[in-house]
């Protein structure tokens, strides 16, 4: 049975397995502050754009390393958050999906005949008349 990371067309994986871009990931988040992790920074370390790892980390077997990796540095930007309240902190949060607003849906259901509907037209039309005199 054929290896399911390997692709017998296109573009070579710059990552064969999750393992090679694990110690890419490790390497980063232990020497680099936590103070300054960035989705971009790691992306710089492994050699590769952030829309590379997006577009791996829809790869199943790289799935949960990348989602890992991503929900750390998540984590230390609100961390930064709640001690320095810097809006760049914000900003990055709000591009790994938070949102600082909230969204209601309404469903308004409105029942009437055409009869009622006649007769508003008719009020409305004597209005008009009314004011046209």
């Amino acid at each position: 049975m054929a290896n399911p990371v390997q692709r017998s067309v296109g573009k070579p994986r710059k990552w064969q397995s999750p393992d090679d871009l694990r110690l890419l990931i490790d390497n980063y988040l232990q020497n680099t502050p936590v103070e300054d992790w960035s989705v971009t920074g790691l992306a710089l370390t492994c050699g590769a754009s952030r829309q590379l790892l997006i577009d791996y980390e829809k790869l199943p077997e790289f799935k949960d390393l990348l989602s890992e990796a991503k929900l750390m540095i998540e984590h230390a930007y609100e961390l930064s958050l709640r001690k320095n309240g810097r809006v760049g902190d914000i900003f990055a949060l709000k591009n790994l999906g938070w949102r600082d607003k909230t969204e209601t849906e309404t469903n308004i259901n409105v029942k009437f005949s055409l009869a009622d509907l006649h007769g508003q037209i008719e009020t409305a039309k004597s209005t008009v008349e009314l004011i046209d005199q």
